[in-house]
């Protein structure tokens, strides 16, 4: 399967996908082996330019092919995180709130939105990061929870990239 790496703040991120979209993007060193016969940046192209846009600030949205491998429960939350607003967080329990209509007696409880939300496979353009306990604490990220540290306040600060880097430096300085 095709794949690219994109240079972001947080180092290379490993985006994979086919015809059908964009299926999965890893943070650094946690993609699979991926045959460097399929290394590609052509078919990227819309995702590479909208990745740099949101790491500049320029982007809110995310309008690229999509094609994550899931259950129909993981989709209706994938969608579900898709229209959480940037610059903004929610819980769990909304989500789950949210989408108990749709599911009717299988109405879903915070812990399976929790764990839908741990599969996300297409991190930060699936904005599962905006994500956070009914406590406010910050929950599991993949990408680990300095990045989505990173991230919340990278958006709450309305794009501007010194609040990116901030909280990546104060990473940065705790692992000295």
């Amino acid at each position: 399967m095709p794949f690219t790496i994109f240079e972001s703040p947080f180092g290379p991120l490993t985006l994979v996908g086919d015809g059908s979209g964009l299926r999965h993007l890893y943070f650094p060193r946690r993609a699979p082996a991926l045959d460097e016969a399929d290394h590609d940046r052509q078919p990227f192209d819309a995702a590479i330019t909208q990745l740099e846009e949101y790491f500049r600030g320029d982007r809110t949205v995310f309008d690229l092919p999509l094609a994550p491998t899931g259950t129909a429960f993981q989709h209706a939350v994938w969608r579900a995180l898709r229209e959480i607003p940037y610059g903004t967080t929610t819980t769990y329990g909304t989500v789950a709130h949210r989408l108990a209509p749709e599911w009717r007696e299988d109405a879903p409880n915070p812990r399976a939105i929790g764990a839908a939300v741990g599969a996300t496979p297409i991190p930060i353009v699936v904005p599962c990061h905006r994500v956070i306990g009914a406590d406010g604490s910050l929950t599991g990220y993949g990408g680990g929870l300095h990045r989505k540290r990173a991230l919340i306040d990278f958006e709450a600060a309305g794009g501007d990239r010194s609040a990116l880097d901030a909280a990546w430096r104060q990473r940065q300085l705790a692992l000295l």
